[in-house]
């Protein structure tokens, strides 16, 4: 049985759409559907059995493995940047990880699991993905210390050489609808297109970044998911790997092509970023995908046009939007 945890959330049904169109369907999805809209998600997707994530932790705490697990994608996680409460952020994102690995490890799973790239904090000190460059690491939020926490857990243990944790940057695309607030900038500017004819972008509060012009890699999450397709079928590729296209775009860049696929005239206008967040905003972020490279991974990713376009094209403007 291959499990996918977070496999109603936005990365872990991507992965489960790729592993459908590979022809799987020995699919445990794992996760917390509560009373919201997640359970979407699931509706054009195949697999085997549902179950929640604290119950799937309970049976495996009993001893054996009651699954039969050949592989865990452990996508579940809690991915809020602005949640507070650290305790539960250390218990869902650390130690549940760090449960599921040592689980894998002791019965010969597969274990791929995401990290972030908010582990890099504000990124004044590169986004190197090598595990000797995990200690000068300082993340600017508790999420991005949760996903630290467990990568320098799982370096500490000598788990890196058996384990994938991928470190995904800005990631859109299909089925991140229920996510609220923390759905993607693509996301949002769809919306704000298709209702007011314009889009609002921040305001740069630094004499470096033209307004609009704050750098992030934005990956399309099709793209993600055959990166964790590819690691399935290849356990030999172990490490902390950058997930993103290696080239960093503007935002500005992205409502402009948010625009194009829609067929509609740019208007852009520039805002304040919160004074809240102000001192903890990224102002670039760019993945250098060298060591997936060299790990053997040699799938294309979209550009932000391509990717863009299909999102609105195929995905957003559908009669039915989800994978």
């Amino acid at each position: 049985m291959l499990v996918v945890t977070g496999g109603a959330g936005f990365l872990g049904s991507a992965v489960i759409w790729k592993l459908n169109e590979a022809g799987r369907k020995d699919i445990l999805v794992v996760d917390a559907l509560g009373s919201g809209e997640k359970w979407r998600n699931l509706v054009n997707r195949s697999f085997a059995d549902f179950l929640h994530k604290d119950e799937f932790l309970r049976r495996l705490r009993q001893g054996g493995d009651p699954f039969g697990v050949t592989a865990v994608v452990h996508m579940g996680a809690c991915s809020a940047t602005t949640e507070r409460d650290a305790d539960f952020l250390h218990e869902n994102n650390t130690r549940y990880t760090t449960e599921l690995c040592r689980f894998c490890l002791e019965h010969g799973a597969r274990f791929v699991t995401a990290s972030s790239a908010a582990t890099y904090g504000d990124g004044s000190r590169g986004f190197d993905d090598g595990p000797e460059g995990l200690d000068r690491l300082r993340p600017l939020n508790m999420y991005g210390y949760s996903k630290h926490r467990f990568d320098l857990t799982a370096r500490d243990n000598g788990w890196l050489n058996s384990i994938a944790s991928l470190k995904f940057f800005n990631v859109y695309g299909p089925n991140e609808y229920h996510k609220g607030d923390m759905r993607s900038v693509a996301c949002k500017s769809f919306e704000q297109i298709r209702d007011t004819g314009g889009v609002r972008l921040f305001r740069s509060h630094r004499p470096d970044y033209a307004d609009g012009g704050q750098l992030r890699d934005f990956v399309s999450v099709k793209d993600c998911a055959e990166v964790v397709a590819w690691l399935l079928e290849h356990p030999e590729a172990n490490g902390v790997f950058n997930v993103g296209t290696g080239a960093a775009r503007s935002f500005t860049d992205l409502a402009l092509a948010v625009f194009e696929a829609m067929g509609a005239p740019p208007r852009i206008e520039y805002v304040d970023i919160p004074e809240q967040i102000r001192d903890r905003y990224q102002y670039y972020t760019q993945a250098p995908v060298d060591r997936l490279r060299a790990a053997g991974y040699r799938g294309p990713f979209a550009s932000l046009e391509e990717g863009v376009r299909d999102y609105v094209r195929n995905h957003l403007l559908a009669e039915d939007p989800y994978l």
